[in-house]
């Protein structure tokens, strides 16, 4: 367990639940109680850190609840060989299921704003197709809920652990997948101790398989493991086009582009845009200080009740 107390603008204490037997999600709560909750669902290769600011922003008044997903940030990582104990499969199921067990866990059966960023949308929307009714409010910063969109071709980078095993060993070896976002997921260069930050959960060969995982479970056709769960997301996804939505966009993302950005306007027709084009993938780095008060703004505008 590493200490958070060194991390940059993250002043919290993650707390522990077990999602399965003899394998521990952390995660953090922080604000009231009785606050809206905000669910806040990182991707691949962040952690909870992503959130930081959204959650000091916003913890006065709304409860927020931020996993870390199982083999990411202060989470525990176990193997998926056949005969590791405990044992996890890194599957996106795997991950919506743990969601559900966490939000079980904390009594949290009610109304849900949902916060998403990378593969936390897939995860989110994965979710929400068995709780719809419950998602009342969408946060969305480059993040999908549906296939790799026609026009847009799978980029290299991803392939390569993807599909390549010299890819695949590089990434568990050097953390290239973790180090390599840090700097070409911002385009405003993140402090060395920020860096530090995002890429110290994955010190070691073992603390990187999931970083692997995520990238290997990317569904690109018929019988992807994922394939069927983020088709249904995206077939589902205008269904929600009656809930206040909001997208922050950074535009120089080589993977959740403007493809992706379309691909959710045309959805939900209705949400409210912020899309930058000095901003990468980790839009939430590069424009926290826009960012923050407009979801603030956005979420006090459209209160639950």
């Amino acid at each position: 367990m590493h200490d958070t107390m060194s991390h940059p603008d993250y002043p919290f204490t993650p707390q522990r639940i077990e999602v399965r037997p003899g394998i521990a999600m952390s995660y953090l709560d922080e604000g009231p109680r009785d606050g809206e909750v905000i669910v806040m669902l990182h991707g691949n290769p962040s952690w909870s850190y992503y959130w930081r600011h959204l959650v000091l922003g916003l913890r006065d008044k709304y409860r927020c609840i931020v996993p870390d997903h199982v083999g990411m940030g202060l989470s525990d990582k176990p193997d998926d060989a056949a005969d590791a104990s405990p044992r996890y499969d890194y599957t996106l199921q795997s991950r919506v299921d743990d969601l559900a067990m966490l939000l079980d866990r904390l009594g949290i059966n009610g109304p849900v704003t949902l916060a998403v960023h990378d593969w936390g949308g897939m995860i989110g929307f994965g979710w929400a197709l068995s709780q719809a009714a419950r998602v009342r409010r969408l946060v969305l910063t480059n993040t999908a809920a549906f296939p790799l969109p026609a026009a847009k071709p799978m980029p290299w980078q991803l392939s390569f652990g993807r599909d390549s095993r010299v890819g695949g060993a590089l990434i568990r070896a050097f953390n290239l997948f973790s180090a390599g976002a840090s700097w070409l997921g911002v385009e405003r260069r993140m402090t060395a101790d920020v860096r530090r930050a995002y890429v110290a959960p994955y010190d070691s060969w073992r603390n990187r398989i999931s970083t692997l995982r995520f990238m290997q479970d990317i569904p690109l056709r018929e019988g992807d493991p994922a394939w069927s769960l983020v088709q249904e997301a995206g077939r589902r996804l205008p269904g929600f086009a009656d809930r206040p939505a909001f997208l922050g966009w950074g535009l120089r993302d080589f993977v959740f582009d403007r493809h992706f950005l379309d691909g959710f306007r045309a959805a939900l027709p209705q949400a409210q845009v912020t899309a930058f084009d000095d901003a990468g993938h980790y839009v939430l780095e590069d424009k926290h200080e826009v960012l923050v008060p407009a979801i603030r703004k956005f979420l006090d505008a459209h209160p639950l009740a």
